[in-house]
């Protein structure tokens, strides 16, 4: 796997259940390289997410290489502040869901390293055909129910500034 051949749409943040089993599913994915790590001290942290009291939050925001956009930040809110989870999805998309978007290189190769580094969904890819173009897609869930759409395509076409189908 290239350094260029996953790229997010969009920088991230996600609360998780386990940052080590978080960090590693989206290593399988090409987040590998580490930009940031570690603990959040001051209250300002808590105070920003809702929380009256103070806990320290674990943080490691991720990346895939290359200049810094697209990176996914991984938090573990301290279980002293009681925070409350949220039921873990599975199956199909939910009204009201976001699903972060992912363009891949080779959609098994990033499929076959997601279900071993814990996919808690995980359908077969289909082709998805707009009138314009056609190219396989899947949505499936990270080990928290954060529901993904991996999109297979050249990740370079993040850069064209034409719209699409013009």
């Amino acid at each position: 796997m290239t350094l260029r051949s996953v790229s997010a749409l969009i920088r991230g943040t996600i609360f998780v259940r386990d940052l080590d089993r978080a960090t590693a599913f989206y290593a399988a994915l090409g987040f590998a390289d580490v930009y940031y790590e570690g603990v959040l001290t001051d209250p300002s942290a808590s105070t920003i997410l809702g929380f009256a009291a103070h806990g320290p939050l674990a943080v490691r925001i991720v990346k895939s290489g290359g200049p810094n956009f697209g990176m996914i930040g991984l938090f573990l809110i301290d279980p002293a502040l009681a925070p409350e989870a949220v039921p873990m999805a599975t199956g199909p998309a939910r009204i009201g869901e976001v699903a972060l978007v992912f363009y891949v290189r080779s959609m098994a190769d990033i499929l076959t390293a997601l279900r071993a580094a814990g996919a808690s969904w995980s359908p077969e890819p289909e082709l998805f055909v707009m009138p314009h173009r056609a190219q396989q897609e899947v949505c499936l869930r990270d080990p928290d129910g954060i529901l993904l759409n991996l999109v297979e395509t050249d990740p370079a076409e993040q850069e064209e500034t034409k719209r699409e189908g013009a």
